[in-house]
């Protein structure tokens, strides 16, 4: 190792020693588990960095055996486009299986109706629990971290879910000295969670560490913004400013990807990892907490979606 590179290392707070090789041992522990316990797993990706930073453990975790998982997408509809470019272009690169599970096909045919303020996001566990029940999956990685958000907080690794998809807090079971309980009854799932025990920071000191490639919106970048709820939105399919609401061109990144009517962009000159890092340290906000309006409509919002079979 070069004296540049261990400055590097020293200035985004890495080391070979620190908390992301243990991290990162848990979360390729939790595959290989997993793999050897469920018949048809599936990891639900979306091209977002939670999602990316799974997908690269999980492909550490069988290097250089192929990825023995397919990918599942829920696309809303709302999706901002350079997070499906990223998405497809991922899939291209290592030659895995996507399925998508698209909610425009549910409005088209009347199996789910648009709510009145437009977002999406919640429209997605009818798709989600009829892709898991037309291919059979048994267990569905998500890149859910207890950080974001107090609901998620309560998640085992293992989330056992009925056969309706629903999650009860209650039948969560113990998880004693890393040892996982993935039985389940015929027609019932497990959701696994391998980011459980990570936080953002250690998210984006191991993308700064493993070099991964991220969706370029991640990235400080020039576009036509509004702001309306503290959030600053951009136009698109979902719709776009009202008339009190002022679009203008900002320099913005975002922290997390979502529908494009409910995920707020934040203003931003973080260009690199270290910017990013060093925005993250200062913050004192989750990244569902700042940016994420559909996180808003009550205090369990996201606990009342997760009973229904939301992730």
């Amino acid at each position: 190792m070069t004296e540049t590179d261990t400055t590097t290392e020293r200035t985004l707070g890495i080391s070979e020693f620190d908390t992301l090789a243990a991290l990162e041992s848990e979360s390729i522990h939790v595959f290989r588990e997993v793999a050897g316990e469920f018949e048809r797993p599936v990891i639900l990706f979306s091209g977002g960095k939670d999602s990316t930073v799974l997908l690269h453990l999980a492909l550490k975790a069988f290097w250089p055996a192929p990825l023995p998982f397919a990918l599942l997408h829920v696309d809303t509809g709302h999706n901002l486009p350079e997070v499906l470019e990223f998405r497809d272009a991922v899939v291209a690169k290592f030659g895995l299986r996507l399925h998508i599970a698209r909610v425009e096909d549910y409005l088209a045919d009347g199996r789910l109706t648009e709510r009145p303020d437009g977002i999406r996001n919640p429209l997605q566990t009818l798709p989600l629990l009829d892709a898991i029940t037309e291919h059979r999956f048994d267990a569905v990685f998500g890149g859910a971290r207890r950080d974001e958000e107090r609901s998620r907080a309560k998640e085992r690794i293992f989330s056992l879910r009925n056969a309706f998809g629903q999650w009860d807090p209650k039948r969560q079971r113990p998880e004693l000295w890393n040892l996982y309980n993935g039985r389940h009854a015929p027609g019932e799932h497990v959701r696994v969670f391998p980011l459980s025990n990570w936080t953002e920071l250690d998210i984006w000191r191991y993308i700064a560490r493993e070099n991964v490639d991220l969706a370029s919106i991640y990235y400080t970048h020039r576009r036509p913004v509004y702001q309306r709820d503290g959030m600053w939105m951009t136009p698109g399919v979902w719709g776009g400013p009202r008339e009190d609401e002022q679009l203008s061109v900002r320099s913005v990144r975002y922290r997390t990807v979502g529908d494009g009517s409910s995920t707020g962009a934040i203003l931003s000159e973080a260009a690199t990892n270290a910017d990013i890092l060093a925005e993250v340290a200062a913050s004192r906000l989750t990244e569902r907490g700042a940016t994420r309006g559909d996180d808003r409509v009550s205090e369990a919002a996201m606990e009342d979606r997760k009973r229904e079979g939301y992730f």
